[in-house]
């Protein structure tokens, strides 16, 4: 059996991370300290993943490490932000090293192709949960934020959407063949991190997709106090979606499923084109979904049941 502090010292604490990483003092004091770059804003982002809320809690515990710190980077990509440093809180129901190890591979391999360093965290007893606090850094007037959309402005979306919904549908039908494109979708969501910094300049507003396309949209209409325009058809959907859930069923997952990760971004129509070269450059295409329009509200689909994913349904306001 191993002590909460066995478990950070063998699989939690990364590797050393040199002077170019920010960090003057990381994991085994009372806190980090950390040195932002002179004239860079700080940009802060928490997530907590709970097990069979936001995945399976049979999933491969390498796939639930990752998850659980791609969800939170997807926040800073959203901002434009370069990421720097994450704090994470881990609460287990046992000390099974054998999956703790599994876990931090997931997590620090992630850590490693992103640039992130663990600077700290803490673990308990408990239902099995992954609290993480992402920091990146943004220069002052670079940051995308859901304020700044504008009519007439291009509604787009980084990749495809609908394959983590899609991804899900095949775990919960038996699924567990991590090299189906869909399962990868859901379980393995890759974090827009370079776009979002390559979109800098260009976009007007951003947010990423992580409840659905319609509530995340909705959020953006409402800070930027505009209407949209949508254009279902053009929704370019996940490899094998349409093969796994048929048409009907892979749109509505495009539209309301979630987990999808993918930037939804407002571009004045003159910067489209610069905005695809440079997402081209990343292997990433953009696709425009719609227009925004100074009329308020959602037209071209039905938005009645546009709330997306939420923890504790309600009346919204």
């Amino acid at each position: 059996m191993h002590s909460e502090f066995d478990l950070i010292s063998r699989f939690l604490a990364p590797a050393s991370s040199g002077a170019e990483s920010g960090v003057a003092l990381g994991v085994g004091d009372d806190c980090a300290l950390l040195e932002p770059t002179p004239g860079e804003r700080l940009v802060v982002s928490v997530d907590t993943s709970v097990a069979d809320v936001h995945f399976p809690a049979s999933a491969p515990p390498g796939a639930i490490g990752h998850r659980a710190l791609a969800v939170s980077l997807s926040d800073l990509a959203a901002m434009g932000a370069r990421a720097r440093w994450c704090v994470m809180s881990l609460t287990l129901p046992e000390a099974d090293g054998d999956w703790v190890s599994a876990f931090a591979n997931g997590f620090h391999a992630l850590c490693s192709t992103t640039g992130v360093v663990l600077t700290g965290g803490d673990v308990s007893r408990g239902e099995l949960a992954i609290g993480v606090t992402v920091m990146g850094e943004v220069p002052p007037a670079a940051a995308l934020t859901r304020a700044g959309a504008r009519p007439g402005d291009c509604l787009a979306v980084t990749g495809c959407l609908g394959g983590g919904a899609g991804g899900l549908a095949r775990w919960w039908a038996g699924e567990r063949d991590l090299a189906s494109p869909l399962l990868r979708r859901y379980l393995l969501p890759q974090p827009r991190l370079t776009a979002g910094v390559a979109l800098r300049g260009l976009a007007s507003a951003a947010i990423d997709i992580s409840d659905g396309l319609l509530a995340d949209l909705g959020h953006l209409r409402q800070a930027s106090g505009v209407g949209v325009a949508l254009s279902p058809d053009a929704l370019p959907l996940a490899e094998g979606l349409v093969e796994a859930l048929g048409e009907r069923d892979a749109r509505q997952a495009a539209l309301r499923g979630g987990d999808d990760y993918e930037l939804l971004v407002s571009l004045p129509p003159e910067c489209l084109e610069e905005a695809r070269h440079r997402l081209a450059a990343l292997d990433l295409p953009l696709t425009v979904i719609g227009r925004f329009t100074s009329e308020p509200g959602l037209s071209g689909v039905d938005a009645a049941s546009s709330a997306g994913w939420q923890h504790f349904p309600g009346e919204t306001p």
